[in-house]
Parts: C-alpha cells; structure tokens; sequence
C-alpha cells in the first residue's frame, strides 16, 4: 500500500515538474512571437551588423626640400580577443603576458593585469581594451614578441587599432602658416585651406557587434581601403625659416613695449615665400603664432612706400636722383596741417637720393605737392598701375584688404596728396610692401607671392604650381636702375648706414608709422602705438632674396625707429642665409683643381640613386644597377660601384653617408630609437655598423657637411 502512495507521489511531482517546464516553454514561445512579430523593438540586422569608417592617413604637409613641417604619425590601440587563444597556451603564459605588459604601460601591477586578463576570459570578452594609452610603432614591435600576442592574431588574440595622430617635428616653426584644424573643424593656414587635399578619401567595412557591445571586423566581407591624403610642399625653406625666427625672437626679446611682429623672406625671381613668421605677444609675455601679421595685418606702412612716391616722380620724368630740393629747417606746413623731419634743425639742400637716403618727410611731401598737386588722380592712377595694392590671392585665408584712396572720395582732404608722399593715407600688408619691393629687385617685373609647390603622394607630383607674373613691368628699366641706387644709398649713407657689409652689399628702406586708433594717433594721454620696419634685398647686384621686417609697439611716449628696431632682425636674417646658402655665388675651386669626374653620392634607394645618376655628368655610370632596395654607390679604381645594402634583424645598418630622412627611415622602421646633432650627412653612428643590437635601443648618430 505504501509502495502506490509513493508511486503517486512521484507522479504528481513528475505532473508538476511537467506543467511549469510547459508553461516556461510557452512563455518562452510566447516571448519569442512577441518580440519577433509584435513589439515595436524587433531585433533587426541593423542592430547587430554596422558599417565601419576606415580612416584615411593625412597628408603631409613638406618644407621645400622634403623635410616634414607636419605629419600624421601612426599610433595603435591595442585590443585582445581573450576566447580565441587555446586553453594550454592561456594558463601557461597569461602570467608572462600580464608582468610584459605591465612593464610597458606602467599603469598597474602585473598581479592586476593577470586578474584582469582571466575575468576577461570567463567573461567572453572578443575585444578587451589592453593598456591605458595607445602606444608607438616601436612600442607596437616590442609588444609583438610578448608571450601569447607572439602567436598573431587569430592563435594570440592580439588585435591592433591604428589611429592617427597630427604631429609638428619643428615644433612652431612657420605654426601660423602649416595652421591647424580644431575639433569643431574650424582652422587656419594650410591645414585649413586645403583640408580636401590633405584628408584623403576614408574607407569602409563591415563590423559585428559583440556580447558586450564591442564591434569587431566580420570576416570574409569585402573591405574598402582608405586612400590616402595628398602631401603638400611648401615653398618654406626650413633654414631660412629657422634664421627669421631666431633673428624675430632675439630681438623681441631686447624689449617689453613690443605687442607683435612678422618677417617674410621672399625669392626674388620666383615670389616663391622661403620664409614667413609672425609673433604676437601672450598674456604670459611670451611670443606665439596666433596671428598673421603678414598677410592680415593691414597698416600705414609709413617711409617703406617713400619707394613708390620716388617711382612716380622719376618714371613722370619730374625728377632725377641730383634733382635738389630744399629740406628746410625740417617742418613744413601745408594748408594747416604739419609734416616734419627728426633730424632737430632740418636737413636743408639736399638731393633727391639723399633726401630718400635720410627719409625725409618735408622733402617728399613737398615734392608730391609741387608735381601733382593739379593731378592728384594722376598720381593715385601712377601707384595703382604699380600694382601695390593687388590682391594677392594667397592660397591661405584671411588675406587684409589693401586700401588705396582716391580724390573722389570723402575720406581724401587736402593733406591726403603728401601724406601719401611719405607712405601714409594708404593700407597696405607687409606681404603687399614685399610685393613691390620684390618688383624692383627683379628688374620691374612684380611676382605673385606663393607659398605652395605641389601635391604630392609617395613622392610623385600630382600637381605643380609655376611662380606667376602679376605685372611683367611696373615701370621702366631706367626708373628701375634709379630707385636701385637709392635704395642701396640708405644702406651706403642713410638710415641703415651703419648694417653696410663690405662682404656682401644689401639694399632697402627703413620705415617708422604711427599707428592710428579711432582715427587719431595719439591718445588723450599722450600714448601712441608705432611700427618699425625695413624692406629691401640681397644681394644688391643680381638680388636673390627680398625681405621685409615689421615690429608693432604697445602704447609707449617713446620714439620708436625702424632704423634702430627692424634692420639689425633683417641685416642677421641676411647674415644667415649669406653664410649657409651656396647658391649666392659659383663655386669656388683651387687653381688647377677641376671638379671630381665621379662625385660622392649619398646612399640611398636604388630607384632614386637610378634618377641621380641618370641626371649627372659622370664619368662611368655604375653598370647593372639594382632597382629596388637599398644601394650604395662607391669609387673604385676612378670608376663607381653600385652595391646593395644588407639589412639584418637585430644588427645596427650601415647608414654611413646617408642624409639625414634615410637614415631615419631605416633605423626606425628596424624598431630603433634615434638621436641626432648636426647637419649634413651622417659621419658617424654610435653604436657601429654591424654591431649587435636589440630594437628598442637608442643610436646616435653624428652629422656634417
């Protein structure tokens, strides 16, 4: 009897373990029905598979010989697949692999990471973020031989995320002119105006969301590659960049009443810009490149543009450097208003050259006044067909707006005729005054000032910009060698008589301006704002360079003098560029020494020693030149020898007469840190050629000419 009741009960509990296993199945049905077919949040395709963004490398933006003034350099997130190692391989190594990455991160101990690393296994986790930063292409090497991730992605988890991240070598070297792009995509310079370029097109892929949320790549999908952005190079010769800017901040520095400054170099057959800075002060009294003096910075130029009053009068005819013209006793007053020189007791007689000479503003207002007085709209015509105000059409935004008045406006009074005499009642950017001094160094012929060569990707020109003619002749040649001489008497005998160098000769004009604010020059306190200036070029005779230097003062009772503040920053800007340009002059060679018939080539890519030896007059072309690796090129027996250049793991490379981005490229792409001095080639690398050495070390390298 005891056995049927026990038989029952195990049959109602059977019956019961029945119904509610029946009335979970048909909740779970019910749910599935539910969620498939009736609610509103149906699970879709959409909701687990998702398009990707590859993201395009951004162009780079090159100084004119190739060197990078900003790059995107590459760094790498580091993801791990935590299932997808084997169970052996996991427990054996987790411990190694947790006390490697450790040491590399610095951000836990190795006893966290492991803990770490295990929960994510258990977890399920295909996508766990490693590390607390993205790291290096060499950290990225070193991290490929750490026990597990050595076994690759699909046998070591190891997941690798390349991001890119915008990075200057030269620090703020020409900051104001490569620019930048901030995250709410506004920007200024280069890397604004020609973002299309430098972008690229991004690529595309497929990606499967993950227990967890993570997106990881679906294989077998088709993927888009991302095409890179263009590279652009610059007109900007990083030497002469470098020599304006030391030469800008050393003088900056002499003084406190300074609020900004720009120098521009210009290359006189080309306007081709070799040189572009700008320095406005900080809250800190600091300098950065926060604004563009040079090409926004719209001002009285002040005596710089006696330059063009001196054209007109010449090139009309009414005058001649010998012409006399009385100086008086240095103040002169015309219909009410004052114009007056510094030199205390006036400059009396004195020529036209030497009036220019000593800047004076009795003299050049008087002769505005005495010659177009009754052709006032005669001399406004003269400086606009100089073309002084154009618009340059810069390849970077922000471009100030020249301002030429003429008779027929309200602005222009009776004093306006003179005071453009002496370089003022007129607006101009010191990039406009460079403009047309440039004309005059260059036989009358003005050159539109450019700053950018081509676009470029893996070194092969898409497209290239040719210098351009604003004006092929903004007077006569005779009007030309005229002003010349009067320009080179500044430096002989006038205001910048004492920067004259007996090894080179340098021709310009000093300027000093007022600065007007709310239409008056100087405030109910007796403060005004000046600017110093001097443009000209080197050298004097078949110039090669134009430059202009312009310094702007705070709010000063002081007298502030272009002579005294902006010819010492061009006369050092000169120096420089005199002493480490060889193209000034020919070279010079030993009597009876002719130059070598094989000359030293640098080691280097064969496909572009190929195009350097093709190129050259030399006596014997290496026969059977490699054409692909890299190449050195050695003189034996009077003849060259082409060799190939053996690259070893874990053996220093020889990069011995290499220049400087060669020697680089292959040390660093061997996973090498490397530390440089000098310039030139490289003379000597510590440690050695050949010598056995582990990425992750540091080579120092010594260079020269």
């Amino acid at each position: 009897m005891s056995d049927n009741k026990n038989i029952s009960k195990i049959v109602k509990r059977f019956v019961w373990v029945y119904l509610v296993a029946a009335m979970l199945g048909v909740v779970a049905v019910s749910r599935v029905i539910y969620l498939q077919f009736l609610s509103d949040d149906i699970v879709t395709e959409k909701d687990i598979y998702n398009t990707q963004e590859l993201e395009a490398v951004r162009g780079s933006i090159l100084a004119f010989d190739g060197r990078p003034l900003a790059v995107s350099m590459p760094f790498f997130q580091i993801r791990m697949d935590c299932v997808a190692i084997h169970d052996t391989l996991f427990n054996k190594d987790v411990g190694r692999l947790a006390a490697c990455l450790a040491g590399l991160f610095r951000d836990k101990s190795a006893k966290a990471y492991k803990t770490e690393l295990i929960k994510a296994r258990n977890d399920g986790n295909k996508y766990k973020l490693i590390g607390n930063r993205s790291i290096d292409f060499v950290e990225l090497k070193e991290l490929k031989q750490f026990p597990i991730f050595e076994k690759g992605k699909f046998k070591g988890g190891l997941i690798v995320v390349q991001k890119n991240k915008r990075t200057n070598p030269y620090g703020n070297l020409a900051g104001r002119t490569i620019g930048y792009i901030n995250e709410d995509g506004g920007g200024v310079g280069i890397e604004n105006s020609f973002d299309y370029k430098l972008s690229g097109t991004p690529g595309k892929q497929t990606i499967a969301r993950q227990l967890g949320g993570d997106y990881i790549p679906v294989a077998g999908e088709k993927v888009i590659p991302a095409v890179d952005g263009f590279d652009i190079r610059t007109t900007i010769d990083i030497d002469i960049q470098e020599a304006a800017e030391t030469a800008l901040r050393e003088q900056l520095s002499k003084s406190d009443v300074f609020e900004g400054a720009t120098a521009v170099v210009m290359e006189v057959s080309t306007g081709a810009i070799r040189g572009i800075v700008n320095m406005k002060k900080k809250p800190n009294g600091g300098y950065d490149e926060s604004y563009n003096y040079a090409i926004r910075e719209a001002t009285e130029p002040g005596s710089t543009l006696k330059l063009a009053c001196l054209v007109s009068l010449i090139e009309d005819g009414y005058v001649t450097l010998d012409t006399p013209i009385d100086g008086g006793n240095g103040e002169w007053f015309y219909y009410g208003f004052r114009f007056s020189d510094t030199h205390r007791g006036g400059y009396g007689m004195l020529t036209v050259k030497d009036a220019f000479a000593k800047s004076s503003n009795v003299c050049f207002a008087k002769l505005t006044v005495e010659h177009y007085a009754n052709d006032e709209a005669g001399f406004v015509a003269k400086i606009t067909n100089m073309k002084i105000g154009e618009k340059l059409n810069l390849e970077i935004e922000g471009e100030g707006y020249s301002t030429i008045h003429t008779p027929d406006e309200a602005y222009w009074s009776k004093s306006t005729l003179p005071n453009m005499g002496i370089g003022y009642a007129m607006l101009l950017t010191p990039l406009h005054t460079l403009t047309f001094y440039n004309a005059i160094a260059n036989d009358g012929k003005m050159m539109k000032p450019y700053l950018i060569e081509d676009f470029e990707r893996d070194g092969v020109v898409d497209e290239q910009f040719e210098p351009q003619v604003i004006s092929g002749s903004i007077c006569s040649k005779s009007t030309v060698r005229e002003v010349k001489k009067a320009l080179r008497g500044v430096v002989e005998k006038g205001t910048a008589a004492r920067y004259d160098d007996n090894r080179y000769e340098i021709s310009g004009k000093t300027g000093t301006a007022q600065i007007a604010e709310n239409g008056h020059y100087i405030d109910k306190n007796g403060y005004r704002r000046h600017q110093a200036s001097f443009a000209g070029f080197f050298p004097s005779e078949n110039p090669k360079y134009s430059c202009i230097v312009v310094l702007y003062s705070g709010k000063t009772r002081a007298n502030f003098y272009g002579g005294t503040w902006a010819t010492p920053v061009f006369k050092q800007i000169a120096d420089k560029i005199f002493t480490s340009h060889p193209e000034w002059s020919e070279p010079i060679y030993a009597e009876g020494i002719l130059p070598p018939d094989n000359p030293n080539i640098a080691p280097g890519k064969a496909d572009e020693e190929n195009i350097t030896l093709s190129a050259l007059p030399i006596k014997d072309t290496p026969k059977n030149l490699p054409r692909v690796g890299w190449i050195s090129i050695t003189e034996k027996d009077s003849s060259l020898v082409a060799g190939k250049l053996t690259i070893e793991r874990n053996y220093v490379p020889n990069v011995l007469n290499m220049g400087l981005k060669d020697a680089l490229y292959i040390l660093e792409n061997e996973g090498y840190k490397v530390s440089f001095n000098g310039k030139g080639r490289v003379v000597r690398q510590i440690p050695a050629p050949d010598t056995e050495l582990k990425p992750k070390n540091t080579i120092t390298l010594e260079l020269s000419n």
